[in-house]
């Protein structure tokens, strides 16, 4: 699939440099589709006359130009769906994609790979040497950047546009690149992360991207500022998506749910501090049980509705979950019952909380308090995970 706006001048070349490759391959029934954005140069004639010369050339016009994602997506569809292709490439019309390597990248299509990236940042790959250094420095931050965003190192070029792309990648992940309305080179990016979070195969085939010699480069700033916006949305939005990360924000919220209501619960027993009640009970060992029990509930509540949500509780499971859950955070509950006891025997009953301008150290109560808290959050976290929102089977 060759997309093109404004390519008169290079499509010609582009095509025979292509098909001069594709006719020597035996395994593979190879042919050529152009999508043309209704080019104001009319890209659209010259490849009907070429057509004329190379029977597997073939055209698809956009009524409006539509950019570079519309119109693989287009051609994708055209070729799937209705053409019987069982892989697709993406090609540039200026030849910066190096035609020589087609053979290799359907030979790692045959190993069974999912989709091939052409990539410059493998060894053996390479950008043009003749490139001004401020270009070379936005090609290579740009990867950087998006590998440094996604938190993936494994694939070297993510901001590859020269691929293969199986039937099996384009039909799980066509829906949700429609469904998002990709903008310009953006698209290259986001059908790549889809792709992998999907758990299909990536292989990397080095080539030197060479640098048109005809017409004018489409990308503009907008690429530089949408492929921010998108890597930096995707990368919050699976932050966000994450279990343990939504467990540490409830279990940080209730925590200080909890050092307050414990300061409240202390501070009402303060004139018994000196009690011992049935030869076990303190006053501060009840005020930490209240300030625990209080945060129990706060957690068990935002859990159900946030942390655990895709396996949220029937109605009628919520009282004997509740208890469950209870019973699952009783392990917690012994193990800061035996911090804030061996604390109190230790050092002694100490202000909780100490304003910095009286105070510059953080109280040793405050510290024995958050240890107990951290590995409660800890205990909890697996109790939670196995026992009262284990995922059905």
């Amino acid at each position: 699939i060759i997309p093109t706006y404004n390519e008169a001048k290079a499509i010609p070349a582009t095509v025979a440099a292509v098909f001069e490759i594709i006719e020597k391959i035996k395994n593979w029934q190879i042919e050529v589709l152009v999508v043309d954005d209704t080019s104001p140069d009319k890209t659209y004639d010259v490849v009907n006359k070429l057509s004329q010369q190379y029977s597997g050339l073939k055209l698809l016009i956009n009524q409006s130009k539509a950019g570079l994602g519309a119109a693989y997506l287009k051609g994708m569809e055209l070729a799937f769906n209705q053409l019987g292709a069982d892989v697709v490439f993406e090609f540039d019309a200026d030849l910066s994609h190096d035609p020589t390597k087609i053979p290799s990248m359907l030979a790692k299509i045959d190993e069974g790979y999912d989709l091939v990236l052409g990539s410059r940042y493998v060894p053996g790959g390479g950008i043009p040497e003749n490139w001004g250094i401020h270009r070379k420095f936005l090609s290579m931050m740009g990867n950087l950047t998006t590998r440094l965003i996604l938190g993936n190192f494994k694939i070297k070029d993510w901001t590859a546009g020269y691929r293969a792309v199986t039937k099996r990648v384009y039909d799980r992940i066509s829906p949700d690149m429609h469904s998002e309305r990709f903008a310009g080179y953006t698209f290259q990016i986001g059908f790549l992360h889809k792709t992998v979070k999907a758990g299909f195969t990536v292989a990397e085939i080095p080539y030197h991207f060479k640098d048109r010699v005809v017409g004018v480069s489409k990308i503009g700033p907008e690429y530089i500022k949408n492929t921010l916006i998108y890597l930096l949305k995707v990368r919050f939005q699976e932050i966000m998506a994450m279990r343990l990360f939504k467990f540490v924000v409830v279990g940080g919220s209730t925590a200080v749910l909890q050092l307050v209501t414990l300061a409240i619960f202390r501070a009402l027993l303060a004139d018994q501090a000196n009690q011992v009640w049935f030869g076990l009970i303190t006053p501060y060992s009840l005020a930490t049980f209240l300030a625990i029990e209080m945060a129990v509930i706060t957690n068990f509540a935002l859990s159900n509705l946030w942390t655990f949500s895709d396996r949220s509780l029937k109605i009628s499971q919520i009282p004997g979950k509740f208890l469950q859950f209870n019973l699952a955070s009783a392990g917690s509950i012994l193990i800061q019952m035996l911090v804030a006891f061996v604390s109190e025997r230790v050092i002694g009953l100490r202000p909780l909380f100490v304003l910095p301008i009286i105070q510059k150290s953080i109280d040793s109560g405050t510290v024995f308090a958050i240890i107990g808290i951290l590995i409660g959050m800890f205990w909890n976290f697996f109790a939670y995970s196995t026992i009262v929102w284990r995922k059905k089977t």
